[in-house]
């Protein structure tokens, strides 16, 4: 039995189908209800509060062999705005999760979403899970300190857990059953959607110091990190720590509007905006650390993950 916090959303959505379709038993729990796409998904779905008292009840009486947490505020640009929410909904509820686990679950397994905002303006790319940590948001600097707190759990208490820094998390599912909601800020999903309703894009951006002056960033299929959540239930096969889960290659912002223009048949009408205030010219991980250990997780590339993600909006 496996439980997913925030499993009405993006990234919880998709691993969920994942666990069903390796046989796993799923219990969903999220603040939202299930959506409809989803509703057959689950074994069992909660609307509720992942620090609630009822979804403490729900993981007693479960008794579950690991509990994957995609629960959580994840909007950078909101958290510079209004910073107690995502210290709160999560660092605070982490940490009472984290004290729940110690004292009731010892032996469950948590696998956390964690995100490459951690590295903040990234000294040199492509980022190692050594390298220096400095994250410039409240968003990425909550989900730093919930790594802490893991690690920290982990030393002192012996809690098992596994932490997943993605980078842009994007695509659908490849079945056509699950994807983004309508108004995702990521580029893939704000050009597509700049196609599909005739309107135009803004390029944020086209001095940076990269090759055609755009950003450059490591796009990663939803399907592939919820296939790497899968893998890592093997706790021999993936030992406690944290892991970076990217494409181990950058592609700039034109890139990304050439590949949508090419798979959707039409031209994007692209406007040239300011450079926004933090965004580093280039960000990419090497994922070597998790390659290593399960070498076939990432099975899509950018033109696929741009193409279901284009299946998906249409």
């Amino acid at each position: 039995m496996i439980v997913v916090t925030g499993a009405a959303g993006y990234i919880g959505g998709e691993i969920s189908l994942l666990l069903r379709d390796a046989g796993h038993k799923v219990v969903g729990v999220d603040r939202r209800p299930v959506p409809l796409h989803l509703a057959n998904t689950f074994d069992r779905f909660v609307q509720a509060d992942f620090d609630s008292d009822k979804t403490q009840q729900l993981l007693v009486e479960l008794q579950p062999s690991a509990v994957i947490h995609c629960a959580g505020t994840s909007l950078v640009g909101p958290s510079m705005t209004h910073p107690s929410d995502y210290w709160h909904n999560n660092a605070i509820k982490t940490c009472n999760l984290l004290d729940f686990l110690q004292a009731a679950l010892p032996n469950t397994r948590l696998i956390f979403s964690s995100s490459a905002a951690v590295y903040g303006n990234p000294v040199m790319t492509p980022c190692q899970e050594i390298d220096p940590l400095e994250p410039f948001s409240p968003y990425g600097q909550s989900k730093l300190t919930i790594e802490w707190m893991l690690e920290s759990y982990h030393r002192a208490y012996n809690l098992d857990y596994v932490a997943f820094r993605y980078f842009n998390a994007c695509g659908a599912d490849s079945q056509g059953r699950h994807g983004q909601e309508p108004g995702a800020t990521h580029i893939i999903a704000r050009v597509l959607e700049s196609v599909r309703d005739n309107g135009d894009f803004t390029l944020n951006g086209v001095s940076y110091p990269t090759p055609d002056g755009t950003c450059v960033r490591d796009y990663v299929h939803v399907e592939d990190i919820a296939r790497a959540h899968v893998a890592a239930l093997d706790t021999k096969l993936v030992p406690a720590g944290v892991y970076n889960l990217g494409s181990t290659a950058g592609h700039s912002n034109r890139q990304i509007i050439s590949v949508a223009a090419d798979i959707t048949g039409q031209a994007v009408d692209v406007k040239v905006g300011e450079v926004r205030p933090g965004d580093p010219a280039t960000l990419t991980a090497d994922s070597a650390k998790f390659d290593q250990l399960v070498p076939n997780w990432r099975q899509y590339t950018l033109r696929d993950m741009i193409a279901h993600a284009w299946a998906w909006y249409v």
